[in-house]
């Protein structure tokens, strides 16, 4: 698969990421589609966002999940924690064959704080591949702040972890990662290590509150092509 200029649906692309990730990709020179299940809603974000883009940037639409996802080359799900097993079940005529990347985070939040929540599939990225068995699912994304990324014209500065069982969606989701920091993704390995990428998000969350700031990550001794 060319990514030179992918078709992108982000389902759930009307919460503070979708559109984060969305104003990225769309930057890139990407073709976004943001989905809801109120399709005006959807429509008015992509309007919002289109507004903030610069020239030569990619074409913004919105419209109901159902419809943007037919037509994409791969597949964001942006939405909340969802546990229940047919939660993202009706994308699965649309994902056959396709990249699917998950960025949920399973969390919870209490007096103390924000803390990882149990996942009986290990986590919301197998929890995503199990009711889409034919989709070529990754996990990434999960430790970038919504504030930073919708800021196209300042750089990232952080490093997007990507677990994947697929070479495919390893690789597509990788180069993707390029258009939202600048840098390649990082291989982080199979799609079960989302497991520990997925909560190590409440920690970003509890730093960012104690300093004030949007934290990330960034991983020293690697390498990587771009650098």
């Amino acid at each position: 698969m060319t990514t030179n200029h992918l078709r992108i649906a982000i389902i759930g692309g009307t919460g503070a990421q979708g559109k984060g990730l969305a104003a990225r990709f769309a930057a890139a020179g990407h073709t976004v589609a943001l989905g809801s299940r109120d399709a005006e809603r959807a429509i008015a974000a992509a309007v919002e966002l289109s507004d903030l883009m610069p020239a030569g940037a990619g074409e913004i639409s919105g419209a109901a999940n159902e419809a943007i996802a037919d037509g994409a080359d791969v597949i964001v799900v942006a939405t909340p924690w969802d546990d229940s097993p047919t939660s993202v079940a009706w994308l699965a005529p649309y994902a056959a064959g396709k990249v699917v990347i998950s960025c949920v985070n399973p969390l919870g939040f209490d007096k103390r704080g924000p803390y990882g929540l149990v996942v009986d599939a290990g986590s919301a990225a197998e929890h995503i591949a199990a009711q889409l068995p034919g989709a070529l699912v990754a996990g990434a994304f999960h430790h970038v702040a919504a504030p930073k990324l919708v800021k196209v014209d300042q750089a990232l500065g952080d490093d997007v972890l990507v677990a994947s069982d697929d070479a495919t969606a390893m690789a597509v989701t990788c180069e993707l990662a390029a258009t939202v920091a600048g840098r390649p993704g990082i291989n982080a390995g199979a799609l079960r290590m989302c497991r520990h990428l997925e909560p190590m998000t409440a920690t970003l969350i509890s730093i960012n509150k104690t300093y004030k700031t949007h934290s990330g990550i960034n991983i020293s001794n690697v390498e990587l092509a771009s650098d």
